[in-house]
């Protein structure tokens, strides 16, 4: 056995190449050709191959180091059978790399989605798009590899660097699709935000994000791409719930409770969750059936110093007026102080997010998944409604709800939105006792 040094070979014109990954570990054993890294360089993508088969004794680079022609990047204990090798290794197979994208933070190769086209069986994986296994993100041995298994390679979102795709990114493709544990997700050929230097322009001020909103922004996201969203738009007449919420704020006060808007219409979406329970439902993991929740837990947006949370009101259908009163103030209360448990905030089968207090018109809320609709509440106004051959002036609220297309259709989500704008205006029925 001997000892064998792998250099970098001819790079051409390039030089202070960046290694982008490491394919192999001190202690390995490689065959001839190999891949034992990946070189970066502006305009390709390339394998340093092993020369000779052997046992991998050292590795000389990290990744993020940089190396030109000549360095050495490996030593090997070459075994005895393998006929003598240059100390450079063979010339690298290169393949053209795609533009460079910010890098961003991966999850682990074990919880990469996977897109898979619609009505693609389980167990069999989809045929592979040329145009896109050409442009996908990926070292030539992670090709090899990909082709290999028969994996499109357009279809695997990478964890590496940039978004690179490894080879273990493919082994978690290929064991999603064999268990059928396949999550919809963004193709990663979306086009990315463009990186700009903002201090080019003028002066700026840097001020990271809060823990919330780095916890639900990339969740909102994920809504917004993977549910196909319908907004549906209502004007609901509140002329008369007005009416007696004022008359009924003595009472409220006697039970230490303040009696707002939106604990009727809490009271109200139970009424209409009722009537329609495809809007209480969740679907499953492998989005082929739908689940039925037999309780009905509410969750509101609370705006916060710290951004916008959604407290959870448990048991929603078994509290009238007053107890979800009681409920929205002790929960928006504890967001505000940061004092909401994680429990408090599980759970949820329908968000409402009122915004009456500040204003506006109408919005298009994103569904907190893995709800199925949201409702948004605007401000609301006096409006000119023609009513028995005149105009007279109506307390209107407006109503905006957005729902999951996938399990309702137009037809459904007009039929809630009616409903709920009914159980809204019968304000009698609102006050009833809980059984």
């Amino acid at each position: 056995m001997a000892i064998q040094d792998v250099l970098v070979p001819d790079l051409g014109n390039f030089s202070d190449v960046a290694v982008i990954e490491l394919l192999v570990k001190p202690g390995e054993r490689v065959s001839v050709d190999t891949p034992l890294l990946t070189l970066e360089t502006e305009k390709a993508t390339m394998d340093v191959p092993a020369p000779v088969a052997g046992v991998i004794q050292q590795l000389h680079v990290a990744v993020g180091g940089r190396v030109s022609a000549g360095s050495l990047v490996a030593t090997i204990l070459a075994d005895a059978t393998t006929p003598a090798a240059s100390a450079t290794a063979a010339p690298p197979r290169a393949i053209p790399a795609p533009a460079a994208a910010p890098a961003v933070a991966a999850p682990p190769p074990a919880t990469v989605p996977v897109v898979m086209p619609a009505g693609a069986p389980r167990g069999v994986l989809p045929p592979i798009n040329e145009a896109g296994f050409a442009s996908a993100h990926a070292s030539p041995s992670v090709r090899l590899f990909a082709r290999e298994l028969g994996v499109d390679l357009a279809r695997v979102r990478g964890s590496g660097n940039k978004g690179r795709i490894t080879q273990e990114d493919v082994k978690a493709f290929v064991k999603s699709v064999m268990t059928g544990a396949v999550a919809a997700a963004a193709s990663p050929a979306l086009p990315k935000v463009p990186v700009v230097d903002f201090a080019q322009f003028g002066p700026v001020e840097i001020k990271p994000l809060s823990r919330i909103q780095k916890i639900s922004g990339p969740r909102l996201q994920a809504s917004w791409i993977n549910l196909p969203h319908i907004t549906q738009f209502e004007n609901a007449d509140i002329t008369e719930l007005e009416e007696t919420r004022k008359s009924l704020k003595a009472r409220a006060e006697a039970e230490g409770v303040k009696l707002t808007p939106l604990a009727f219409i809490l009271r109200a979406c139970v009424k209409a969750l009722q009537q329609h329970p495809r809007f209480n439902a969740s679907l499953d993991a492998a989005g082929e059936n739908l689940v039925f929740k037999k309780y009905c837990h509410l969750g509101f947006a609370a705006d916060t110093p710290n951004g916008l949370m959604v407290p959870v009101i448990r048991d929603a259908d078994r509290k009238d007026v007053f107890a979800l009163a009681r409920a929205l103030a002790e929960l928006s209360d504890k967001a505000r102080k940061g004092k909401l448990a994680g429990a408090e905030m599980q759970g949820g089968c329908f968000t409402v997010s009122s915004l009456g207090g500040i204003g506006g018109t109408a919005f298009t809320p994103i569904i907190n998944a893995p709800e199925v609709a949201i409702l948004g509440v605007s401000k609301s106004a006096f409006q000119p409604v023609y009513r028995d051959g005149a105009f007279v002036p109506r307390l209107m609220l407006p109503l905006s709800l957005s729902y999951d297309h996938r399990v309702i259709d137009g037809a459904e989500g007009a039929r809630f939105i009616t409903s709920l704008s009914q159980a809204l205006a019968d304000v009698p029925a609102l006050l009833e006792p809980v059984a």
